[in-house]
């Protein structure tokens, strides 16, 4: 994944930090301020759904096939999924034509041994080579399809890393508890669980009502082009525009830091935007015996400075996600302070109290403040070629993460007014975005604002959390962790920002029901990802299958177009 966070920062940051630092709202947190949650009032301000269980396909949640059956098809199949390291690096060519690829022509070859069920019974297309999407039909045409996604990729292992691995990266061991290897836990887990469902569905004889498509991607963990890009274009043309009922990709899960007995879940329901914007500033060269007042160099950590100076401010609306986890992270967690409780309850119709909360939680963490703003971090810096030579050619990188309420529109207009003055300062001609600004003599330079890779990404249209979409995954998620080792704790769901972005950034056209979850918790990644030791724990690989399978079941007998 690009940026997704499987534990919910924001969530545990609430649940840790404000508890600790009651003074944020200027009122002491006392015993008789702390511990109250009144359900009646939390319902209004964070809707919860029943637990919803399959009812005319119940039966097939009890076959023999479920338990021993998914435990060992999971670990088998993982285990071998990771020992066939399908790496993806920034820079790769095209399927066809870089060998890099073909590693994927290896995977699929072990996943129609392992999916007997599935390559027998479902129309299977690769697009763009490496790409596999499979087509489950459904009895009802008229029935929109549900959409499952994951994807093939994972990122590379740094090979200084190797010797601090438990277990080699591309081993697949499993020691009885954790699966350990690269993929385990971002993507080849949700692939595997995914078909592992699927398959065990089909074993047992369920032909379904609605169709289903399962989508796999080569590069999420790059650019995503020749992955989700083709398959959204080979979607779209296939089913048409807005023709799917929902998607289902990897995404946030679960946490228990609120206490023993909560489960807060929080599936991603929107992304933030993206912009990587390059500083170029571009001077007359000579020999560094004679400089100017300011070399291109100087220039440009003039601009780095008067961007770092004019961070983007906060916004807390209340038709925003952040919005909607703030409520829901406020009216249930058990230990969350009354006063600042009362304040997000009454932030709902009230501008000063929701300025207020605001200002409160960007004092929480971080994670909180890249909720509510547009985030900028300057990451690449490049210019210089010799000690006794002007630079003539200098430019920096700044990653912006684009905030639900702005606009790509809106950060390019930012930045532009930020750097004019210094254009006009240092006499230096301004094109920002492909159009001319200012001019200045020809010999005095130029400052030059772009998209650096051409990925530029809008905010993603939220999820209608009114719908019935949404409504059926809370009750799935519900229904699931109550049949789990977490059965007897409160579960809330909540719905969250992703701060990064997954392949569904390609699927916007297919549905307005997006979800990014997968059905872990935090407790279940040994590691991380993108790290050493990435390992999963088995116990919640099958947990995952079940809750998958409870989803196909429910969404086949939902009352939706």
């Amino acid at each position: 994944m690009m940026l997704n966070l499987k534990v919910s920062a924001v969530v545990v940051a609430l649940a840790a930090f404000v508890a600790a630092n009651p003074v944020l709202l200027q009122q002491p947190l006392t015993s008789e301020s702390v511990n109250f949650v009144d359900d009646v009032q939390a319902q209004e301000v964070c809707p919860q759904s029943e637990p919803r269980n399959p009812t005319k396909h119940n039966a097939f949640l009890e076959g023999p096939y479920h338990a021993e059956w998914i435990r060992n098809k999971t670990i088998e199949a993982l285990s071998g999924a990771v020992q066939i390291p399908t790496e993806s690096y920034d820079v790769m060519g095209v399927p066809g034509e870089d060998a890099r690829y073909e590693i994927f022509g290896v995977l699929h070859e072990f996943l129609r041994q392992e999916f007997p069920s599935i390559h027998k019974t479902l129309k299977i297309t690769t697009v763009n080579t490496y790409n596999l999407v499979m087509h489950w039909q459904g009895s009802d045409a008229s029935l929109q399809p549900v959409l499952l996604m994951g994807h093939q990729d994972v990122v590379p292992v740094e090979p200084a890393t190797f010797g601090d691995w438990e277990h080699p990266p591309y081993s697949g061991y499993y020691d009885g508890t954790w699966l350990w290897g690269r993929g385990s836990c971002d993507d080849k887990g949700d692939v595997i669980s995914i078909l592992t469902a699927v398959e065990g569905l089909l074993i047992q004889g369920f032909q379904p009502t609605r169709t289903f498509v399962l989508a796999f991607g080569i590069d999420e963990e790059s650019s995503g082009r020749e992955g989700a890009g083709k398959i959204a274009t080979y979607l779209e043309s296939t089913y048409g525009r807005d023709s799917f009922a929902a998607i289902l990709d990897e995404g946030s899960g679960f946490d228990d830091k609120f206490g023993e007995d909560m489960i807060f879940v929080t599936p991603s329901t929107s992304e933030k935007g993206y912009l990587d914007v390059r500083v170029e500033v571009n001077t007359p060269g000579g020999h560094s015996s004679v400089p100017p007042a300011h070399t291109a160099i100087g220039i440009l950590s003039a601009l780095i400075v008067a961007l770092e100076s004019n961070p983007h401010p906060s916004t807390l609306l209340r038709s925003g996600t952040p919005f909607s986890t703030i409520q829901c992270a406020t009216a249930y967690g058990p230990n969350v302070p009354s006063s600042l409780r009362e304040l997000a309850r009454r932030a709902v119709s009230d501008d000063d109290a929701l300025a207020k909360l605001a200002e409160a939680v960007v004092e929480l963490s971080p994670a909180y403040k890249a909720m509510i703003s547009t985030t900028q971090a300057v990451d690449l810096v490049s210019g210089g070629v010799k000690v006794n030579a002007l630079p003539e050619s200098v430019s920096a990188v700044v990653n912006h993460r684009i905030a639900e309420h702005s606009s790509l529109l809106e950060l390019q207009e930012r930045i532009t007014a930020v750097l004019a003055p210094f254009a006009a300062k240092y006499n230096l001609t301004l094109t920002a975005f492909n159009t001319p600004i200012t001019s200045a003599s020809s010999s005095s330079g130029s400052l030059v604002l772009s998209d650096a890779f051409g990925n530029a990404l809008s905010p993603a249209p939220p999820t209608p959390l009114d719908a019935e979409p949404w409504k059926l995954l809370m009750g799935t998620i519900k229904a699931s962790l109550g049949e789990s080792r977490h059965s007897g704790k409160q579960v809330v769901v909540s719905p969250m920002l992703a701060l990064g972005n997954t392949d569904t950034r390609s699927y916007w056209n297919l549905t307005r029901h997006i979800f990014r979850y997968t059905h872990l918790g935090s407790m279940d990644h040994y590691n991380g990802v993108h790290t050493v030791n990435e390992a999963v724990r088995a116990e919640a690989l099958v947990e995952n299958v079940n809750f998958l399978t409870k989803f196909v079941l429910n969404w086949d007998e939902a009352a939706l177009p």
